[in-house]
């Protein structure tokens, strides 16, 4: 879990010094992830595929283009609002997914409603300090936000996909159905997935690596023996560890008065995770 912490860390700092267009990383990341799982669904779980029908793939393919959503709105956040309040927002996931819930007709206890409160007079303070920085700060909150439900729906999705298929065949399909989106995209708004110089291709290489591979496969390997709950929490030590990043790496210093409301978003949305109880791992958006 600590790799895995190190790993989704990096994302955020890592994405923020390239400078080839968002879209293509999130579509290497996506596409060099699939690649990387499909030998072992072909070579270990081959007995899967043979007992699969279409509609038990309709699900995975929801959530990848959910997941396509949440790339498409998160990534160009990072270049206009800090790293700390980006990785803040985008972590509201599980609030999100909670409403969803409590919509649904499931009661939800005290403490996830105290934490909903929490998280939301963060993100209130949080957009508060950004109005006093620029409008385009304001924005990229915005779009952090926009990312996090984008995530709710993955990860509802990819929790009613999983209840038929191993995690492996679930991943391949999500993240080629979010790959195929994102190069659709790509083409609507002319931007290259390809002839970027070296340096771009080793910072695309290495947030595939530490937050594609590292942090969701390391987070996905423990789960069954920590459970959902512990690694949903620890997975928010994501925000500290991106601030930290971001402050060595690209001297990147946020807002002093913006902190308490990162502080406070990771507060309730730690209550709402402890509180919920989640069945399935929420995984990191970044």
């Amino acid at each position: 879990m600590a790799v895995a912490v190190v790993g989704v860390s990096l994302s955020a700092p890592l994405t923020t010094m390239l400078a080839a267009p968002m879209l293509a990383l999130a579509f290497w990341r996506n596409l060099g992830g699939a690649a990387v799982l499909l030998p072992v669904l072909l070579l270990r779980e081959r007995s899967v595929l043979a007992g699969l029908r279409p509609r038990d793939l309709t699900s995975s393919v929801v959530a990848g283009l959910f997941l396509a959503a949440h790339f498409a709105a998160w990534l160009p956040s990072l270049s206009m609002t800090t790293v700390a309040a980006a990785t803040a927002l985008v972590t509201t996931t599980p609030v999100w997914t909670a409403l969803v819930a409590r919509l649904s007709g499931v009661r939800l206890p005290s403490a996830t409603w105290a934490g909903l409160v929490l998280a939301v007079f963060g993100v209130a303070l949080i957009a508060g300090v950004d109005v006093t920085v620029s409008m385009r700060a304001l924005a990229g909150d915005g779009l952090a936000l926009l990312g996090a439900i984008c995530a709710g729906g993955y990860v509802l999705a990819g929790a009613r996909a999983r209840q038929r298929l191993s995690t492996s065949a679930y991943a391949v399909v999500c993240y080629s159905v979010c790959a195929a989106a994102i190069a659709v995209a790509a083409v609507l708004v002319g931007d290259p997935l390809a002839g970027f110089p070296v340096r771009d291709w080793l910072l695309i290489a290495a947030v595939t690596v530490c937050a594609q591979l590292l942090g969701h496969t390391l987070f996905n390997l423990v789960l069954s023996s920590v459970g959902p709950t512990v690694v949903s929490l620890v997975i928010l030590l994501e925000v500290p560890g991106a601030l930290l990043f971001a402050l060595v790496l690209l001297q990147q210093v946020p807002p002093l008065l913006a902190l308490p409301g990162v502080a406070l978003v990771v507060v309730g949305v730690g209550l709402v995770v402890r509180a919920s109880r989640p069945a399935g791992l929420a995984e990191p958006g970044t």
